[in-house]
């Protein structure tokens, strides 16, 4: 079927996921420009009110750069500029990479057991002063301490794209879906600062 969002934005629904939608558009038109038009920020459930003009900045981590993400990542928004200067401070180093939250994110299991849940693909990008801060901090004997669940999923998956899986993580794009269950072997991954999110 079609999806006419206006007289000048049309879609073609291409494929459905459950409650998702994989939509192409059928008029060559710049998707990013339609998404700045015409959308709305997906707020978490938790959160119980329609977004806001505001939130668009305030639904941001402070280190944000590169649009693509169809939410923020939570665990990431309570670091503002004086908390990482007061880490800084600390002796604390930081690494970034750049996450495509999907809109998965906010899918609940709906399955009787574990290892029936087919897990959201998400995409990230890691640059090669992270996987060199993470290399360091490893030979240091210093721990990796992943920022959220979708951090974790990124740095896990690239180290087991690396050829071969020892642990080190390979730089660049890729997409994970892993999902991390009981008896799962950390690779990179030694500690995970999280929020609002069942055992």
């Amino acid at each position: 079927g079609q999806i006419i969002i206006a007289d000048d934005c049309r879609f073609v629904v291409v494929e459905r996921d459950g409650p998702l939608f994989l939509l192409r558009s059928a008029d060559g038109i710049d998707i990013p420009a339609v998404l700045a038009r015409f959308g709305h920020v997906p707020l978490p459930p938790y959160i119980d009110r329609q977004d806001q003009l505001s939130d668009h900045e305030r639904y941001q981590t402070v280190y944000a750069r590169d649009p693509g993400s169809a939410a923020a990542p939570t665990a990431g928004l309570h670091f503002d500029e004086a908390m990482l200067a007061s880490l800084k401070a600390m002796g604390v180093a930081t690494a970034f990479l750049t996450l495509h939250v999907g809109a998965g994110t906010y899918r609940p299991m709906r399955v009787e057991k574990i290892a029936d849940h087919r897990m959201h693909s998400e995409r990230f990008e890691i640059p090669q002063a992270t996987a060199d801060a993470i290399a360091a901090t490893r030979a240091a004997g210093g721990r990796v301490i992943a920022v959220g669940t979708t951090s974790l999923r990124a740095l896990e998956s690239a180290a087991s794209m690396a050829n071969p899986p020892d642990g080190t993580v390979r730089v660049g794009g890729a997409e994970t879906d892993i999902f991390i269950t009981p008896g799962y072997r950390f690779q990179v991954v030694d500690r995970l600062i999280t929020n609002f999110h069942l055992p």
